[in-house]
């Protein structure tokens, strides 16, 4: 799984039923979500998350509306996507949502927030739920759905955790059973450090991948790393709110076709 990521567009956009923007019918969204997961299949994408990033803002009051609507979503992508892996987040901090959704549409992991350590997201105080999460993903029988988990997040404040690293960050996600590691930049579709790549992948055992900023132009920083999110770059002009672009996505492909030689 080297390149994954969201499938959603901007102006009539997909959003769940209920959230502030929403406007289309469930079918429109069922048809753009698998439009925009054909592209990334036919480019060769090694994995597809699906996400409701358009559902702003984000709160973490999630109803079962949303689970509702991101289960005919993801069932749908894995119907025209059988043998891709397949994962989902639901923001925001749904992690028990996505694991039911996940469980419900046969994907393959979820991506969580808010894993260990308390911080303030722009949503709010962001508790952690490993202990809970684990729990009750043992309960529904989810146990082979991955749970890859956000340490030291993007649009977010660390201060609450400021006198604790990224790499105890990254160690204590290990030791609560985290499947793998997401490392950020400061918000969305900026570049994460590498020399925090090094730092936590030398920390831990498990995988450690990148969630934000990897660009065609600066892959090389991260080849290290066990798999890369790709949201923003593939969208038009590179902005994480537009549609996907195609030839953005068949460009990068093309060049880690290169870079895998």
């Amino acid at each position: 799984m080297e390149t994954v990521r969201n499938v959603k567009s901007r102006q009539k956009v997909p959003h769940d039923a209920g959230t502030p923007l929403g406007c289309m019918k469930m079918s429109q969204i069922i048809e753009e979500a698998c439009r925009e997961a054909a592209i990334y299949r036919d480019a060769g994408i090694d994995g597809v998350i699906i996400e409701n990033m358009h559902d702003i803002p984000y709160s973490f009051s999630v109803g079962p509306e949303v689970s509702a609507c991101m289960t005919s979503v993801c069932a749908a992508v894995r119907g025209l996507c059988p043998s891709l892996p397949l994962g989902v987040q639901i923001l925001s901090s749904a992690n028990q949502h996505a694991l039911a959704v996940a469980l419900a549409s046969g994907l393959d992991f979820i991506r969580a927030e808010g894993f260990v350590f308390s911080h303030v997201a722009d949503e709010g105080l962001l508790n952690a739920c490993a202990g809970d999460l684990l729990r009750y993903r043992k309960q529904i029988g989810a146990e082979h759905v991955q749970i890859f988990t956000d340490i030291k997040k993007k649009h977010s404040s660390h201060a609450l955790t400021s006198d604790v690293s990224i790499e105890e960050t990254a160690q204590a996600a290990e030791f609560f059973l985290s499947d793998g590691l997401i490392i950020t930049g400061a918000a969305t579709g900026v570049q994460a450090d590498p020399q925090e790549l090094r730092d936590v992948s030398q920390s831990v055992k498990i995988p450690v991948l990148i969630g934000s900023g990897v660009t065609h132009d600066n892959i090389e920083h991260f080849l290290d790393a066990n798999g890369m999110i790709i949201g923003s770059h593939f969208k038009k002009e590179g902005h994480w709110a537009n549609a996907v672009d195609p030839e953005r996505v068949k460009k990068f492909m093309a060049k880690m076709r290169e870079l895998r030689k």
